[in-house]
């Protein structure tokens, strides 16, 4: 499995980015929530990251916590089973206004993927 984070798997759509806040569930561990939406058809699992204005005004500091959070999921993307009847469509969203370091990004973007492999395996 190559270890990027493409074009096709952003979430980009508004319609999909609408359906996954009406119509998805979400899970938080620290600061870092995750809403997902699971589709019954097949193809690459979607992204999308998000920090609030309202943690951070500056917007150096949230695109740096953005680059932090999409690194993460690019390097751990593995833990997420790849199925052609399961398509993962979520939204990473940093909730606090403390500028966090890798380390701890990555810790808990690890627990949270593992919990989304067991949603998509069921």
């Amino acid at each position: 499995m190559k270890l990027t984070l493409g074009r096709n798997k952003k979430l980009k759509s508004k319609k999909a980015t609408d359906q996954l806040f009406t119509d998805g569930a979400s899970m938080r561990k620290g600061p870092l929530r995750v809403v997902y939406f699971i589709a019954p058809t097949g193809g690459e699992h979607q992204i999308g990251v998000s920090v609030g204005k309202r943690f951070f005004k500056s917007a150096v500091n949230r695109n740096r916590i953005k680059r932090l959070l999409r690194e993460s999921y690019r390097l751990h993307q593995g833990l997420l089973p790849v199925s052609e009847s399961v398509h993962l469509k979520a939204m990473f969203i940093y909730q606090s206004g403390k500028m966090p370091d890798y380390d701890y990004i990555e810790q808990l973007t690890k627990k949270l993927l593992k919990e989304l492999a067991k949603k998509v395996i069921s």
